[in-house]
């Protein structure tokens, strides 16, 4: 006990040990995040480039792959990027999602939330290292099984960790020039094709042969992630401005980088529908440029994964640091390494990575999926509940519609997820099921960790209280 008599004899020391004083200079220091490298960001966490849109031909050949990508956005993306917009300036700090639903329907709610979104994110950060070394197969036929493959799983996630400890601008710019290298070969290939562009090869549709479920799925998974960005709103310069405006500039950059390459490829070649699988785009730049063309889209496929393995965990550890600046989770991870990146965050989600690479994927993937639609409803819900309760709060980006407006807008992506969850299977329903019920086991347990003392929470000073924003919320209302 002796340690909290000495806290309370000499008073200056409480608060140097505590992190009230501290924070605000600390993060200080740390440099912003700008608007190119956030655009990048995003990017990496949305998409990535056209890798992996090839089965949207393979189920329904080239005119429904297209039109997917051009009407889809406006369905799904757009809604989920405007709400991001909305709540993210509204919330201008790390945790994003998980104080937007903690906001407005409290704090259990707002950890699972929290809880959901982390696994999501750190089970799909799992498959990236797979994937990158799947790409490395056809050159280093090593890499394909046993242990040379663990060394080289390990070996990745340590780099692109260590990236990470070092700071989200170093991620940012990193993020940056791998986008460039990434894109450009489809620009090259582009340019390339346009001699042997067949236009009538656009329009060609079978309606008879579609596989609604397969295609559904290709256009869900590369136009989603848009909240993800939120959790890093702490870090980003003036994010009033610089959130709506790089989310702005990502939707466009994301739905140019998926219908580019797909009219390149259908209009450029004859279509074999079968062949369009993933990696197919290689094979394409092989017939349109030649060897050296395919050499450099399958480095920017294996680049592409580890810019979206970067993304990912930032936001992944920066929404760990945010929870527990909000006081859902134990004081420790809010602390940050010189870098002024959160040290715990970053580990829990680097074990979270090499303990995954064990398993196998499909039902990991379809749960993780499972459980992300239900943080999208819990979003969806959080951001009509506040434009309901306090419609007079500050919003410094508004989507201009109003309350009906807002509630319309998330009727066709809810539509959407009860499709993708109804095609969903029962194994993986079961799955799902577990890792939320192990997420309403831990809030409890943490609540009675913080009773009896175990652990230690707490508020981080420099943030809007909640309760207090409600209560000037009124204010406003009054005035």
């Amino acid at each position: 006990m002796s340690h909290h008599h000495n806290n309370n004899n000499e008073v200056p020391y409480s608060t140097v040990g505590g992190d009230d004083d501290e924070s605000p200079k600390a993060t200080d220091k740390i440099r912003k995040v700008s608007m190119l490298p956030l655009v990048f960001l995003i990017f990496y966490e949305v998409s990535g480039g056209p890798f992996g849109v090839e089965d949207s031909v393979n189920a329904a050949g080239p005119l429904l792959a297209l039109l997917g990508f051009v009407i889809f956005p406006f369905i799904w993306s757009i809604p989920e990027a405007l709400i991001t917009a909305e709540m993210g300036t509204m919330f201008p700090e790390n945790g994003g999602y998980v104080v937007w639903v903690s906001s407005a329907l409290g704090p259990f709610w707002g950890f699972q939330q929290g809880w959901m979104k982390w696994l999501s994110g750190v089970i799909d950060n799992a498959l990236y290292p797979v994937l990158f070394l799947d790409y490395l197969k056809s050159g280093i036929p090593a890499l394909g099984s046993g242990l040379p493959r663990v060394a080289a799983i390990l070996v990745l996630t340590l780099m692109l960790t260590y990236l990470n400890y070092r700071g989200l601008t170093i991620v940012g710019w990193a993020a940056v020039l791998m986008g460039v290298f990434s894109i450009l070969p489809f620009a090259v290939m582009g340019l390339i094709s346009i001699p042997q562009l067949e236009p009538s090869r656009w329009l060609v549709m079978d309606l008879g042969n579609v596989n609604w479920n397969l295609y559904l799925n290709t256009l869900f998974w590369n136009l989603n992630y848009w909240d993800s960005i939120s959790t890093l709103a702490g870090e980003v310069e003036n994010p009033n401005q610089t959130l709506p405006k790089a989310l702005y500039y990502g939707v466009i950059l994301v739905a140019l980088s998926y219908i580019f390459p797909l009219l390149t490829g259908t209009g450029a070649i004859p279509l074999e529908r079968e062949l369009w699988t993933d990696g197919y785009f290689s094979d394409v730049a092989k017939a349109l440029g030649g060897a050296w063309l395919r050499w450099w889209v399958q480095a920017a496929a294996a680049t592409s994964n580890m810019g979206m393995f970067l993304a990912e965990m930032s936001s992944d550890s920066f929404q760990l640091l945010g929870m527990a600046e909000r006081g859902m989770l134990p004081e420790i991870f809010a602390k940050r390494s010189r870098y002024g990146t959160p040290l715990l965050g970053i580990l829990f989600s680097a074990s979270g990575v090499v303990l995954l690479s064990w398993l196998s994927f499909q039902e990991i993937v379809a749960a993780e999926n499972l459980l992300y639609c239900v943080g999208m409803i819990l979003e969806f819900i959080a951001f009509v509940r506040m434009r309901m309760k306090h419609p007079a709060a500050s919003r410094p980006y508004k989507i201009p519609i109003g309350t009906v407006g807002s509630i319309l807008m998330c009727v066709p992506p809810t539509l959407l997820i009860c499709a993708v969850v109804a095609l969903s299977s029962l194994k993986v329903a079961a799955v799902s099921f577990v890792m939320l019920i192990i997420g309403f086991v831990m809030h409890p347990c943490l609540n009675h960790m913080d009773r009896k003392k175990l652990l230690k929470f707490s508020v981080s000073s420099d943030l809007p209280d909640l309760q207090q924003e409600t209560r000037e919320c009124q204010e406003t209302l009054i005035r």
